[in-house]
């Protein structure tokens, strides 16, 4: 009996694999397909700017339409980090599934306006809605990872924590394809192109709410068990889920002493030290890497390196292909163009395997129920503004350095893969608990769980642990 639970424990239903997949689809593939959208349109796009602001205001400058274009593409990361910062109070109040439903308002409006935009005429109306469904990115960046994370069992975590990079990934490729000139990157079709970031968004509706809301959302913050037990069954499709509650209520009580915590005070907790300036590490690691700049300005970078304009948008496609298939993984002469686009993919594969699906699921599995909300306001929060400072700065960078701008994104590489090799520990198949434990000894702190009237010191063993489930069972 012992050996059958046992072997069940690593089971994926259909039920998660559903909700992973809607939510993904969802929410996280909107995050991709922004980021590559207005890359292969950049020309058309650009010209109607022109046009609009001529019919206007007479002659446009080459800086002015240069700086025009660098707000519209940084719009995107800036409405993600105002997304960011809402994260903790609306997947408190709501809910995680609540706030992914919630979010889709900042998919479905702005994917109308920028349909829209060139009947209207106004460029003004593109950059409003890209600050719009940068709010939508900036929520379900943060969001999706934290509602996979809360569902999955533990030894399936860091596999269902790839999804939301996947989707990404695959959103990536669904824009650069759908970029093709012969396709919708041309004068007719790029308001549709930017137009269909709602479709995703209008699935989602319809289709989430007929999954679980996160169990230990529920159980924890909400003191729902009835339906947190319900989830629970749906999810991992048996009855006896008792083990998996009783987990969840030996970390209720664990941080107890914690009591609910905020992003202020997430700064000044000792015991969380580590846990947030990795956080903070990582997500500045993986968006300073430059990899964003090869997605915003991949058409231009491939231009600058002497890649015809006829082959520019095959080779921008086969980068985005080479993304979905790594992560699906993970995990002057004439044949120096080719050598640089060998370089790009190479760049794009190092990314996909770690930097750019790992810090979502570490940042999950450090921090536990009342600290997981604020964590991911501030990584989500430096994650965009480091998103934001590369959309805004790279052009500027690539015209006064030129290729040499990437040695600049090669030191900051570095300099993260030495704080990640040093600071953070091998999380596989851990509880959040286990979890807060490794990190609980380099803070110099004890993880204090309150049972009954004792009070036990869980610091580094299973027997605290195990005491603790002791007095549910």
């Amino acid at each position: 009996m012992d050996m059958e639970k046992s072997e069940r424990k690593g089971r994926v239903t259909l039920i998660l694999a559903a909700a992973s997949l809607i939510a993904g689809f969802g929410s996280s593939f909107q995050y991709g397909y922004n980021v590559a959208v207005i890359n292969s349109p950049a020309p058309e796009m650009q010209l109607f700017y022109t046009q609009i602001y001529e019919d206007r205001y007479g002659l446009m400058s080459d800086n002015l339409l240069t700086l025009l274009w660098s707000v519209t593409v940084s719009m995107y990361p800036l409405g993600g980090f105002f997304g960011s910062l809402m994260v903790a109070p609306l997947v408190n109040k709501f809910g995680r599934k609540g706030t992914l439903l919630f979010n889709n308002i900042f998919s479905i409006v702005p994917a109308i306006m920028m349909n829209v935009s060139e009947v209207v005429e106004s460029f003004e109306i593109i950059i409003v809605a890209r600050f719009l469904v940068g709010i939508c990115a900036g929520l379900s960046s943060n969001v999706v990872p934290m509602y996979l994370g809360e569902i999955a069992p533990k030894n399936y975590r860091g596999a269902i924590g790839i999804v939301p990079q996947l989707f990404i990934t695959i959103g990536i490729l669904v824009a650069q394809v759908f970029g093709i000139r012969n396709i919708l990157g041309n004068k007719e079709g790029w308001p549709i192109m930017l137009g269909l970031t709602g479709i995703p968004a209008a699935i989602e509706l319809l289709l989430l709410p007929f999954f679980p809301e996160s169990p230990r959302y529920m159980l924890i913050q909400k003191g729902d068990e009835k339906t947190a037990r319900k989830g629970l069954q749906k999810l991992r499709g048996w009855e006896d889920v008792d083990e998996e509650l009783c987990e969840m209520r030996v970390e209720e009580q664990s941080e107890q002493a914690e009591g609910r915590l905020s992003v202020l005070n997430l700064f000044t907790f000792r015991s969380l030290r580590w846990q947030l300036l990795s956080v903070i590490f990582m997500n500045m690691g993986q968006q300073l890497s430059g990899v964003n700049a090869i997605y915003y300005y991949a058409d231009s970078i491939y231009s600058s390196a002497g890649v015809s304009n006829e082959h520019v948008q095959y080779v921008t496609v086969g980068t985005g292909a080479v993304n979905v298939f790594m992560t699906i993984a993970a995990t002057t002469l004439d044949w120096m163009p080719y050598v640089s686009i060998v370089c790009v993919i190479v760049y794009v594969i190092g990314h996909a395997i770690g930097p750019s699906p790992i810090p979502t699921v570490i940042t999950t599995e450090m921090f536990r129920q009342s600290s997981r909300p604020p964590a991911f306001m501030v990584a989500g929060s430096v994650h965009w503004l480091s998103n934001f400072t590369v959309g805004l700065a790279f052009p500027f960078l690539e015209r006064g350095l030129g290729a040499y701008c990437f040695i600049i994104f090669a030191c900051i590489c570095l300099a993260t893969l030495i704080y990640i090799w040093v600071i953070i520990p091998e999380t596989k198949n851990k509880t959040f608990l286990e979890t807060s434990k490794l990190f609980a000894q380099r803070n110099k702190m004890d993880i204090v769980a309150e049972a009954g009237d004792s009070e036990i010191k869980a610091t580094g063993g299973e027997s605290s642990e195990q005491e603790i489930k002791n007095t549910f069972l």
